[in-house]
């Protein structure tokens, strides 16, 4: 649902900047529309904006996850995911 949301946000930010703008206002040039913009930058922009949460959740839960290992280390407590047989 969040991805759906950045997907979203991303596309509507893309097609309010100025260089959009330029390609399907008034053309490259002043020439006629370009629409290739469309099939070239829309779907990467799309899934940018989806991946996006992704990401800043997996970098997150990363830190966290390490920040809890060191923790762990410090009391003397196996890190998780380890038993004393392991390793």
């Amino acid at each position: 649902m969040i991805s759906v949301a950045s997907a979203l946000t991303a596309v509507s930010l893309w097609l309010a900047s100025d260089r959009t703008r330029i390609h399907l206002g008034n053309g490259f040039e002043q020439q006629s529309m370009d629409l290739s913009v469309l099939f070239t930058e829309l779907p990467l922009v799309f899934l940018a904006g989806a991946a996006l949460p992704v990401l800043a959740y997996t970098v997150v839960a990363g830190l966290l996850h390490d920040r809890q290992d060191r923790r762990d280390r410090r009391r003397g407590l196996a890190p998780r995911g380890r038993s004393d047989g392991d390793g």
